[in-house]
């Protein structure tokens, strides 16, 4: 069954994201770049490195408080750019911000990203679902300037 056709698979996804998240914790390492994302309207603080190597995403790990939504979020993004070139993730990235944002987007390179497509619907959890994105887009702008 497809994903968006499925509630329970999507919520069976979230919450294991969120239960189990991806390369959590941070590491000590000058190699990565690190940015702070938080909600001002809710609990939701994270920490996330970005480390790439000739111009892969190599690596990507956070820490933090955050809720459901951010957690699983972050997690699923993770697991989406690990390995992909600067300009594939940032290609991912921007598919993923033209759906939470309700404007045309490619399902298929989203994978399991696409759980968020209908988070839209849920004014107050858009800022929350956007959290990992703005930070990793920060960090992807700052090896323009390098």
């Amino acid at each position: 069954m497809n994903i968006l056709e499925d509630k329970e698979l999507r919520r069976e996804i979230i919450l294991d994201n969120y239960q189990n998240p991806m390369n959590k914790g941070l590491v000590n390492d000058s190699c990565y770049l690190k940015e702070n994302t938080n909600n001002e309207s809710c609990i939701d603080n994270i920490d996330i490195q970005l480390k790439v190597d000739n111009g892969i995403v190599s690596d990507i790990r956070f820490d933090g408080e955050a809720c459901a939504i951010s957690t699983s979020a972050t997690s699923i993004i993770i697991k989406s750019l690990i390995g992909k070139s600067v300009n594939e993730a940032r290609y991912i990235l921007k598919n993923y911000k033209n759906m939470i944002s309700e404007k045309e987007y490619d399902s298929d390179i989203l994978g399991e990203l696409v759980v968020y497509d209908e988070i839209s619907k849920q004014p107050n959890r858009i800022n929350c679902a956007l959290l990992p994105y703005n930070a990793i887009c920060k960090m992807l702008n700052r090896l323009d300037e390098v």
